[in-house]
């Protein structure tokens, strides 16, 4: 995944995000196959369990199989075909989720070759607040930040100012 290059400044960005809000003492369903990040999580030690590469849009058992306090979607949303069912179907009191950001001058992301890594969305912050909204959860706090390039040319130039990602904590609304 991360063969010629380490997205340091969003790691960076994520986990200090998380630290803000989750103690070390609750337990973590991070979606997605275990990767660097949730790594990370579990080296500054926090409880995380990965899901186990199911396909989510088809199979949501995990969410009534696992128990745990805290759900993390870092990257995960913009694969999937209908995250709506997926956030109605979450069973924890609290959630995380980072997307990269729609950019105006880039189209969507699409590998040739993996079929899972490609973005069906490509979110405006107002969409995954809307989906949260519509889905019963309260965001209780959201940050932006840009990711620069070290490249020449407008669209390198653009992404020193456009916000790329976006990172929410929301909580179930009882």
């Amino acid at each position: 995944m991360y063969e010629k290059t380490f997205p340091n400044k969003r790691f960076k960005h994520t986990l200090e995000f998380l630290k803000k809000h989750v103690s070390t003492s609750e337990t973590i369903l991070d979606l997605g196959v275990e990767n660097p990040f949730s790594k990370i999580m579990k080296s500054e030690g926090f409880a995380v369990t990965n899901t186990t590469g199911e396909d989510l849009d088809k199979d949501q058992s995990v969410f009534s199989s696992q128990k745990t306090d805290v759900v993390t979607a870092f990257e995960i949303f913009e694969h999937l075909l209908n995250p709506y069912t997926i956030l109605s179907e979450i069973k924890s009191d609290k959630i995380f989720i980072s997307i990269p950001m729609r950019l105006w001058f880039s189209p969507a992301y699409r590998s040739k070759t993996d079929m899972w890594d490609r973005h069906y969305h490509e979110f405006e912050d107002w969409q995954l607040d809307w989906l949260l909204e519509k889905t019963g959860w309260k965001i209780i706090d959201r940050e932006k930040w840009t990711n620069p390039v070290k490249k020449f040319g407008l669209r390198p130039l653009l992404r020193k100012f456009t916000n790329r990602y976006y990172i929410v904590y929301a909580e179930k609304i009882k």
